[in-house]
């Protein structure tokens, strides 16, 4: 915003400079022509006089002393002619005594009585000025002169004062980029603390609050009134937070006395009534994995997440080493394959409860024989394969839902399992989608971001515990 407001400036003043001194230099330009131009005419109808002074008394020879004293110290040209045309005498001039010069429009003009003035080119094709005078004593014309400058005595002038009005209006520039530029930040400065404040809130706490007393009074609102929200946000953070640690204490006492006390049923109720008191107690237990993971999401959701380097063929090998007896258990080979991926954005931990999360839903579907292939592709990609009944497309858009789970669904899961993992994969910076395989199964793709062996990012102390979200499956 500094440089928008900058450019601002020095365009508004730019147009103001170039509305000012664009017309003033073409009327100084003008003007200066128009008093050339006067000066020459003023001069010619001197010399003029002198020589026809000169031409009627007969002192012919005195002519070119005359006009040779005037050029020399002028820098200009002089021809005199007499009544019919014929050159007299000529300074700093290629023309000769005695050529003829009465076909020539402004010796004949001026030869007529007319005095002319104008512009043309010189013998060297260069700009000149002129001026023909006619010699004469009223109506008796016994010559003519024509005095000539050089154009560049008049547009070196010119172009001077169109330096100098370069030069000055660069000044004008300087100066109001130098006090543009002051008070661009002075008007930005809230913005850049708002931002500052800004970052520090999305990371989870704000401990400089934006500057509330300097800048626009607008701007002076905004930042109080950021502040406001900010600290209002923080307590209820800390509120949600707290009911979070609460809840996790107070909620699992009564459902772990419940299910003791269900089971303690057992030996008093009749045969008949066993299967309804184990469905009870299932219900009751996924009641406690629901609660548990609910808070661990809520926790998730509440916690400032900063991405970190981690190494996911490591991971991805513990995770499996601890996965693959249960597997053998279930009757289902676990295979890992791909190249090495190396190191990827995550934040702390997530990549064990992305991984058991993926494997445990993974394997409650995957039949007796089959094969679950966790695969790592290109581009810091994971695969987690099953052969299972697949998804059909409508089920694959909501499977990341809370608490949906497919109709067609018989295992006691809570339906927070995916959205754990989808929260988990967005907080480090990368996707997950849900593909059909070819054999009917499901392709849990996993898209993170891969990291450069030199950077580090600060971790944010998520807990490095596997089973904080596998239970909320």
């Amino acid at each position: 915003m500094t440089r928008r407001l900058l450019l601002s400036y020095l365009g508004l003043a730019l147009l103001v400079l170039a509305g000012l001194e664009i017309p003033l230099g073409y009327l100084y330009a003008r003007g200066e022509t128009g008093r050339f131009a006067q000066t020459v005419e003023r001069d010619a109808a001197m010399l003029a006089e002198v020589t026809e002074e000169n031409i009627e008394e007969g002192n012919l020879a005195e002519l070119p002393t005359v006009i040779g004293d005037y050029t020399s110290r002028t820098g200009s040209q002089a021809v005199v002619v007499d009544r019919n045309g014929i050159v007299l005498a000529a300074s700093g001039s290629a023309v000769r005594t005695g050529t003829n010069l009465s076909l020539q429009p402004d010796i004949a003009t001026a030869l007529h009585n007319q005095p002319t003035t104008g512009t043309g080119a010189g013998a060297d094709g260069s700009q000149i000025l002129y001026a023909t005078q006619p010699g004469s004593s009223g109506t008796t014309i016994r010559g003519a002169l024509r005095l000539t400058y050089p154009m560049t005595m008049v547009t070196d002038r010119v172009h001077r004062i169109w330096l100098a009005l370069a030069l000055i209006g660069a000044c004008v520039l300087a100066a109001v980029a130098l006090v543009a530029f002051t008070l661009a930040r002075w008007i930005t400065r809230p913005l850049r603390t708002l931002r500052r404040a800004t970052a520090q809130l999305a990371d989870g706490r704000l401990t400089t609050p934006p500057d509330a007393s300097s800048g626009p009074p607008e701007l002076r609102d905004l930042a109080a009134s950021f502040t406001h929200t900010a600290t209002r946000l923080q307590q209820l953070l800390d509120a949600q937070q707290a009911f979070a640690a609460e809840a996790s204490h107070q909620l699992k006492t009564p459902l772990t006395a419940l299910r003791l006390r269900l089971e303690n049923f057992e030996p008093y109720l009749d045969a008949r009534a066993h299967a309804s008191l184990d469905e009870t107690i299932d219900e009751v237990e996924r009641l406690a994995r629901m609660v548990h993971g609910l808070l661990a999401l809520a926790r998730l959701e509440n916690t400032a997440t900063t991405p970190e380097p981690t190494d996911l063929d490591a991971v991805l090998a513990e995770r499996a080493a601890m996965w693959e007896p249960l597997a053998a258990e279930q009757h289902v080979t676990l295979a890992v394959t791909g190249t090495t991926a190396g190191r990827v954005w995550a934040i702390s931990g997530a990549l064990e409860q992305i991984i058991d999360n993926l494997v445990a839903n993974a394997l409650r579907v995957s039949p007796p024989g089959t094969t679950l292939t966790l695969t790592r592709a290109q581009g810091a990609e994971l695969h987690v394969i099953d052969q299972g009944p697949g998804m059909p497309p409508a089920d694959r858009e909501r499977a990341f839902d809370r608490f949906w789970r497919a109709s067609d669904s018989h295992h006691d899961g809570t339906g927070l399992g995916l959205p754990i993992v989808r929260h988990l994969v967005n907080a480090s910076g990368g996707e997950i989608t849900l593909h059909p395989t070819p054999g009917g199964g499901l392709d849990a793709r996993v898209r993170l971001r891969p990291a450069a062996s030199g950077r580090r990012r600060p971790a944010n102390g998520f807990p490095r515990s596997a089973r904080a979200a596998a239970t909320a499956r």
